[in-house]
């Protein structure tokens, strides 16, 4: 290992020893000095039942599974020492000079072993193929077990998963090289700022650790995200409703209203200018409304999911038609926004309500049977749990949606902060998505618990089951357009699940798969040049067959939305100012219910 500060370096690497053993000292300072202060705390009340023996039911059923198969279990030890052994052998070849290829290979897109020394150091090279061994083979034991359910299964190789994570030897000062240089190079420096910003974090949470993923005083709502001009023209308990500024002469007779998720704020279709799905709708020539929904408190806590379509979207949809004069309008929804429209489509449809004309979706699921890893938090004794500590405060933290969404993809939303924040020292950089990603917003109790029941658990949307404000609904009786972008690498929203949209749906749907997840997938402006799409016209039973025959395209989707949303936009008429009509505005955009943090 080499030392590339410009002093010179003593035995061991150390430029300074003294400087080191003085900053260590610190470290450990801090670190009593943070366990003192949580233990003069109150404890935050914790309910177990929605944590521990979840993980431990997951662990004993791939127990039993083994056990009741003892050839099984012999040949997995067999196969797991068969990997060591050649750990070993590789180790040998690599201390006596020879060139040694890696026992085991990082999955694609692992970017934790990115440094050289992974590769060239024997000993480096040593833990990291130990390590992904064990990776491989544990997954391996997940999925060869017998007698598992899928949902137990599921639950076994996402638990399974969490712990490697967190064992993994990049997220340890002494078996991460990245770290060890950065350790002697700043004489522990490095160590000392890591631990002054995770006390900041835990103090931020109140007690938990509220990691922070960027530079948190580099944006400002308002000022720069969710700057594209407009006003709230309508205003109720649940929403505000903003109509954009036109950026344009002419605009499309119909206009559009956006249905953004409640459970995080709008402008992640608003962030900054180069960005702003928002801003470019409105150059397309569209007359563009978006839902930003309460932050809401103990309040709100019986406001049900049936509220947010009646005083959310139906609301909205009046509110859109008396602003413009117009009989319809097209309608857009996000994540769980989308799931929340779609509910709201049949239920107009059950009442003979055709005001919307057409329906974009993006990254909704209404078939959840597919959902993927969330599923794994899904199940009676989870829910039960989770109503009795809503129960508390009438709402859901934002916090624990934050937490959640990051678990889903921990190597890149938390150990890595782990590192590069607490071992390395460093300040994490401005990044406007993860700013809104922090920006988490509250779930009244009834409507969670609502959606995770009947959407999550028991899937009634998509047997035609579900019913709201009195009306069953089914969404096979829907027949207009529909456009349906799903994301490949989508961990909230997979692709199995979102495909399944227009099996659903009564009329005719385009499918659009984009690349990347959840959020880069769709906020990806034609100036970024970013990723792909793919488009197929043929039909098949499944995403992957779907693919195959799939042509790719380079760049955004949106513009083939645009030409598409154009085919259902009518006739071009002279561009609408918010306020002309009869609903005056009430303050500018973005308005002050996007504001309201929940920390």
């Amino acid at each position: 290992m080499t030392d590339n500060s410009d002093t010179p370096s003593r035995p061991g690497g150390l430029s300074d020893p003294v400087q080191f053993m003085q900053n260590m000292a610190q470290v450990m300072q801090q670190a009593a000095e943070i366990m003192v202060q949580q233990a003069s705390k109150r404890p935050a009340a914790v309910d177990m039942a929605s944590d521990l023996p979840v993980v431990a039911n997951a662990f004993q059923d791939l127990a039993r599974s083994y056990l009741a198969h003892p050839q099984k279990l012999a040949e997995a030890q067999l196969k797991l020492w068969q990997g060591y052994s050649e750990v070993w052998q590789r180790a040998a070849q690599q201390a006596l000079g020879a060139r040694a290829e890696p026992a085991a290979d990082p999955l694609p897109g692992d970017r934790r072993f990115r440094d050289a020394e992974w590769d060239e150091n024997p000993a480096f090279s040593f833990v990291k193929n130990a390590y992904l061994t064990t990776s491989r083979w544990a997954a391996e034991v997940v999925a060869n077990a017998s007698d598992l359910d899928e949902p137990a299964r599921r639950r076994a190789a996402f638990f399974v998963d969490q712990m490697l994570n967190a064992l993994a030897p990049t997220n340890f000062p002494l078996t991460n090289p990245k770290v060890l240089r950065a350790t002697l190079e700043s004489n522990g420096r490095n160590l000392v700022e890591g631990m002054r910003r995770f006390g900041e974090d835990v103090a931020a949470g109140k007690g938990e650790l509220r990691i922070r993923q960027t530079d948190l005083d580099a944006f400002v709502v308002g000022r720069n995200l969710a700057t594209t001009p407009g006003k709230v023209i309508f205003q109720n308990d649940i929403i505000q409703l903003i109509q954009y500024a036109p950026s344009t002469d002419q605009v499309f007779k119909r206009p559009l209203l956006i249905v953004p998720p409640w459970i995080n704020k709008f402008y992640v279709l608003d962030l900054t200018a180069q960005k702003s799905f928002i801003r470019w709708a409105v150059a397309q020539g569209l007359t563009v409304f978006v839902i930003s929904w309460v932050n809401p408190d103990e309040r709100l806590a019986d406001k049900t999911f049936a509220d947010y379509m009646q005083e959310g979207v139906l609301a909205a949809v009046d509110a859109v038609l008396h602003a413009t004069g117009e009989d319809d309008l097209n309608a857009l929804g996000y994540c769980g926004g989308g799931t929340l429209l779609s509910a709201t489509l049949a239920y107009m449809r059950a009442k003979g309500d055709e005001r919307v004309r057409s329906a974009t979706l993006l990254a909704t699921q209404v078939d959840f049977e597919k959902a993927g890893d969330l599923l794994v938090f899904i199940e009676e004794q989870q829910i039960a749990a989770l109503e009795r500590t809503m129960a508390e405060k009438g709402y859901l933290d934002g916090s624990k949606m934050f937490n959640t969404f990051n678990i889903l993809r921990a190597n890149d939303l938390f150990w890595s902060y782990v590192v590069s924040n607490y071992l390395l020292g460093r300040d994490p950089a401005p990044f406007d998505m993860l700013y809104w990603n922090a920006d988490a917003t509250r779930m009244p109790a009834a409507l969670h618990s609502y959606l995770l029941r009947e959407c999550y658990l028991n899937n009634r949307l998509s047997k035609g089951e579900l019913m709201l404000a009195g009306v069953r609904l089914d969404l096979s009786e829907v027949n207009i357009p529909i456009y349906n972008l799903a994301a490949r690498e989508d961990h909230i929203a997979p692709l199995p699940s979102v495909f399944r949209v227009g099996r659903s749906f009564g009329g005719t749907t385009r499918l659009v798969v984009a690349g990347s997840g959840h959020i880069a997938g769709v906020i990806n402006p034609p100036d970024a040049g970013r990723y792909s799409y793919w488009i197929s016209d043929q039909d098949a039973d499944n995403p992957e067959e779907w693919l195959a025959n799939a042509t790719e395209h380079k760049g955004s989707w949106w513009p083939d939305w645009a030409a598409w949303l154009a085919a259902h936009g009518g006739p071009k008429l002279a561009a609408r100012q918010p306020g002309d009509g009869p609903l005056k505005p009430i303050e500018d955009a973005p308005g002050s219910y996007v504001l309201v943090r929940s920390d």
